[in-house]
């Protein structure tokens, strides 16, 4: 089966949302969290979460984006068992059994946007017209064939130091400027 993960090709999140979800998360829409809200009076970081945000339901986090990935029996039943128990810790739902058919069904609905092949990355726009919250969603996924160049290209890497020396690229101009 297939599900969604939450992941993070940037730090914007951090900058977007007022709750993160960690990369890797096991994510649903997360549109209950706005049941008790009037959307048209959100501001800010919540207005962005509600815009455009997926919950991370180990954290209660917000993801812009989530991949589609291969998933086991075992890993849906343990990620509704944790949406299940915030539902009772966080949201008033009357008893666990009613948490975790809610929590079921979210994973379902989630479920349901995986008809796309593996990796492929799903993004949310979520909208409020005529006292209804709409969803739309859209898919990002590599084209097939080879990848074009890039002029620049940024790695991160892990285990080494970064070099120590500082270059001052204007003094350099001025020491050029000043020795023609």
């Amino acid at each position: 089966m297939k599900l969604l993960r939450t992941i993070r090709l940037d730090p914007s999140d951090t900058f977007v949302f007022e709750q993160v979800a960690e990369p890797g998360e096991w994510a649903v829409t997360g549109t209950f969290m706005f049941a008790t809200e009037d959307p048209s009076k959100l501001e800010g970081k919540a207005r962005a979460a509600f815009r455009s945000g997926f919950l991370g339901v180990a954290s209660l986090g917000w993801s812009t984006l989530v991949q589609i990935v291969e998933a086991s029996d075992h890993d849906r039943m343990a990620a509704i068992d944790t949406l299940a128990k915030r539902l009772v810790a966080q949201f008033g739902a009357p008893d666990i059994e009613a948490a975790v058919a809610a929590a079921a069904e979210e994973f379902e609905f989630a479920a349901s946007l995986c008809n796309h092949p593996l990796d492929t990355l799903v993004a949310l726009h979520r909208s409020h017209h005529d006292a209804e919250i709409r969803e739309t969603f859209r898919t990002l996924r590599p084209k097939d064939g080879p990848k074009p160049l890039r002029a620049f290209e940024f790695l991160d890497v892990e285990g080494e130091e970064e070099p120590a020396d500082e270059v001052d690229l204007a003094a350099m101009a001025r020491k050029e400027e000043s020795e023609k």
